[in-house]
């Protein structure tokens, strides 16, 4: 119990008082005080305070990625790589505002944009635009409005969003994801009371994908008499450059996952997050998407403009659910629309008018297209760089040619947890426990510094 101890001069050789109940000191009432003196010469009052209602409340955890960036931040080491958070950096390794994202904003400034609320569903230029750049604007889903689209609060809004919705709509369906996935998709499904399972993705022999463990489980009902993946599961998919591994299946391997899944009667679910980022291609990062979606298959797509546009703060993003008839797309709309009124009301403005902007502009477009390649290029010319500086480097003929064979951003090192903190504690490279690695924070002046301090840590550290 707190307490709070107050001393007084008296003028009394002996002196003893207590008292109970409520009395005033000063302008503050408190009931339960209690006060006893006993001294020669002095009064000593003792008051008893309430504790809070909020004691039980224990410290969180802090987030494993954005400590990565605070460790990075305190180091004086002027080597030091920040390897951890997935933000694009120019080869001079700092945060890049994209041009025609300037430009878009010029024009918003200039016809004077007001700031009014948006729909609980977002901007409508925005949503069909996100739709158009997903799907095709020519898919047949889209122009027999068979997609319901709203706009979420970038990736992360539009999961959970979508989480909430199965969550009402599907009580007590599954969702079975990747191993390893990204890390909030557990918190996502978590915080929405889905229950989840994970199916075997990352091969730690190969670095690379176990397909086999993969379409297995995606199959299996039980495991150990424990129910897994029972048909009608939601069945979570990075639509291209997988995070944190950076490996995705070939085209003749996502034909195959589709075909398990309509054979599970499961629904797709899928995460993208970086449609034109990866490969410099929108058409080539959507082609997954497509496949099922051509299929005839009813799915799930959330959308990200963190990075292909480089909105990290805008929150930016949308849920698509692709139905069998228009009028079911619209029931499922209001539904989102009734979900989100309680979660956050109604979404930001500002960023949807930057992508709905660009993507309503012919020139703009081209431009946004133009800097993607660019963004793309420079992390698949480190990719190399740091490939080639691997093989150069290390005298045991390992074979490194998995970091090729990743895309996107991120790289999988294959390196322990152990071996990840003798990255940060001697080579003053910070990167998550996993072994997962920013390409976007890397530049080619290091490489060759970065694949040292890989193969020290990979031949020297158990």
């Amino acid at each position: 119990m707190a307490s709070t101890m107050l001393s007084l001069a008296s003028v009394s050789p002996s002196f003893s008082l207590s008292i109970q109940g409520k009395i005033k000191l000063g302008s503050l009432e408190r009931n339960n005080l209690f006060i006893k003196t006993e001294s020669f010469g002095r009064m000593s009052m003792v008051a008893a305070v309430n504790p809070s209602r909020f004691e039980g409340v224990t410290m969180a955890p802090p987030d494993p990625i954005l400590g990565v960036s605070e460790a990075f931040k305190a180091s004086t080491n002027e080597m030091k790589l920040n390897l951890g958070v997935g933000a694009y950096r120019t080869e001079e390794l700092q945060p890049y505002v994209l041009n025609v994202v300037k430009k878009a904003e010029n024009l918003m400034l200039e016809r004077g944009e007001n700031k009014e609320y948006l729909p609980i569903e977002g901007l409508a230029a925005f949503n069909k635009a996100t739709a158009e750049l997903l799907f095709g604007a020519d898919n047949p889903v889209i122009k027999e409005q068979k997609v319901a689209t709203v706009q979420g609060l970038s990736g992360t809004g539009s999961l959970r969003l979508a989480a909430a919705f199965i969550e009402l709509y599907f009580p007590g369906a599954k969702a079975l994801i990747s191993s390893p996935t990204w890390g909030n998709h557990k918190n996502i499904f978590n915080d929405a009371r889905v229950p989840w399972s994970e199916y075997r993705y990352y091969d730690p022999k190969t670095v690379g994908l176990d397909f086999e463990g993969m379409i297995s489980d995606i199959k299996t009902c039980f495991v150990f008499h424990e129910l897994y993946s029972p048909e009608g599961s939601f069945v979570l998919l990075h639509g291209c450059a997988h995070n944190p591994t950076g490996i995705d299946p070939t085209p003749q391997q996502w034909e195959k996952i589709a075909d398990v899944i309509q054979e599970k009667n499961h629904i797709p679910f899928f995460d993208v997050a970086y449609q034109g980022f990866a490969s410099g291609s929108l058409d080539a990062d959507a082609a997954a998407v497509r496949l099922f979606v051509a299929r005839g298959m009813e799915l799930l797509v959330a959308q990200s403009y963190s990075k292909n546009l480089g909105l990290y703060a805008e929150r930016i993003g949308a849920i698509n659910v692709v139905l069998t008839s228009s009028d079911t797309a619209a029931r499922v709309k209001s539904q989102l629309k009734r979900l989100a009124r309680p979660m956050y009301s109604n979404p930001p403005i500002h960023g949807a008018k930057i992508v709905a902007n660009i993507v309503g502009d012919p020139t703009l477009f081209s431009e946004w297209k133009a800097e993607m390649e660019m963004m793309a290029g420079r992390i698949k010319n480190v990719r190399q760089k740091l490939y080639d500086s691997l093989c150069a480097e290390d005298k045991s003929r390992k074979d490194w040619s998995f970091i090729l064979k990743q895309i996107g951003m991120f790289s999988f090192t294959g390196l322990n947890k152990t071996q990840t903190e003798n990255m940060t504690n001697k080579w003053h490279v910070f990167m998550t426990k996993d072994g997962r690695i920013s390409l976007a924070g890397l530049n080619l002046a290091k490489c060759e510094y970065l694949s040292n301090a890989i193969i020290d840590s990979y031949h020297n550290v158990c």
